[in-house]
């Protein structure tokens, strides 16, 4: 068995990230934003508790997180997005809202809840 070194190391690094690269060249824009905005809605889901075994998951500060990281990237990206695309993750954004503050003991006064700064008070 081999150790390897650090040189080693650095190399494969620097392969993988140019393979990434390779990679993200051939992924449209409105892909990229779009997969990485169903990341964060899967994820605030999670967060607020809606999988099956939801309890062992649910993090609401971590959803707080999430729910504004998603609203901001939707709300700057919707025009490049188009209507279609952007409308789906306004839907799915507005969803995750509603689940935080039925999930919230002390729901956030309107307009204060996650991501509303972006998207206005959700109701």
């Amino acid at each position: 068995m081999s150790e390897s070194s650090p040189e080693s190391g650095a190399q494969a690094f620097r392969e993988a990230s140019e393979a990434a690269a390779r990679d993200l060249a051939d992924v449209s824009s409105v892909e990229l934003i779009t997969t990485v905005s169903v990341h964060l809605l899967s994820a605030a889901a999670l967060r607020c508790g809606l999988a099956e075994d939801g309890e062992d998951h649910k993090d609401l500060d971590e959803a707080r997180a999430l729910i504004n990281a998603l609203a901001g990237l939707v709300t700057a990206s919707a025009p490049d997005l188009g209507n279609t695309h952007a409308r789906s993750l306004r839907d799915g954004l507005r969803s995750v809202q509603l689940a935080f503050r039925e999930a919230s003991v002390f729901p956030d006064p309107p307009g204060e809840g996650p991501g509303e700064k972006y998207t206005g008070a959700v109701t």
